[in-house]
């Protein structure tokens, strides 16, 4: 077992750990969510979908699928879309392949890899999202840039995540939630404390919205924007390929 303190990834191997931590909890990690959250994720990530606007028959990525809600969520709505679920945890893409059998609506391709290097040429999609994985990337700015390589012009990328409420009363509540209590939820539900308290810890050094906003700028999306929901302590943003 690692001696890696609760919430923390090794030094230098942040990748390795987060693949470990997610194979760890893949099993129960649909579960988690809905009782996390109590269901508002669903919630979030329609108003992402919203925000994507995907052309009908349109190819989309979902990078960092995990299970595949994402992906199953852009079948739900639009059937003739070609979603492909990128992720580089084996147990996470087993299990978006074992609910694909009776979630998917449409065409669901599930594909193991490497946001830092996705392996499909210039220009493929017509629009992208990820959903809750952003802040556990090793190196933000250079997976916006593949995003936005993998992209044909004019096609978007939306991204969901936990942010950080500009309110201090509203974030000191949450903070008592997210790095407090959801790591007990987590233990239980999830099956692990230690994978339930990196996860909020991983907000900590994750830029605040209006910053994340500025890196899509300087990873070359154009208009790039975002929605704060709950408070700011979701946001959603999004930009296009130029």
């Amino acid at each position: 077992m690692s001696s890696t303190p609760i919430g923390e990834a090794p030094n230098g191997d942040k990748g390795a750990f987060v693949r470990e931590m997610f194979a760890q909890i893949a099993p129960r990690y649909d579960t988690a969510n809905r009782v996390l959250t109590a269901g508002f994720d669903e919630r979030w990530r329609r108003r992402a979908i919203a925000l994507l606007n995907p052309p009908a028959g349109g190819s989309i990525l979902d990078v960092c699928c995990g299970t595949g809600d994402l992906v199953f969520h852009l079948l739900r709505i639009d059937p003739s879309l070609d979603v492909t679920g990128a992720d580089f945890c084996a147990p996470m893409l087993e299990r978006a392949k074992e609910r694909a059998a009776h979630e998917a609506r449409g065409k669901a391709t599930f594909v193991e890899a490497d946001a830092l290097a996705l392996p499909f040429p210039d220009a493929s999609f017509d629009g992208a999202t990820m959903g809750f994985s952003l802040r556990n990337v090793v190196d933000i700015d250079a997976v916006l840039r593949e995003i936005l390589r993998v992209l044909r012009p004019g096609a978007r990328f939306v991204n969901l995540d936990v942010s950080k409420a500009p309110n201090k009363l509203l974030k000191r509540l949450f903070d008592v939630y997210f790095y407090g209590i959801v790591p007990v939820i987590g233990r239980y539900v999830g099956g692990s404390r230690r994978a339930y308290s990196y996860l909020p810890s991983s907000l900590t050094h994750h830029p605040n919205a209006a910053e994340l906003r500025e890196r899509f700028a300087r990873a070359g999306f154009a208009r790039p924007e975002y929605v704060a929901l709950m408070g700011g302590t979701i946001a959603i943003h999004y930009g296009s390929k130029p």
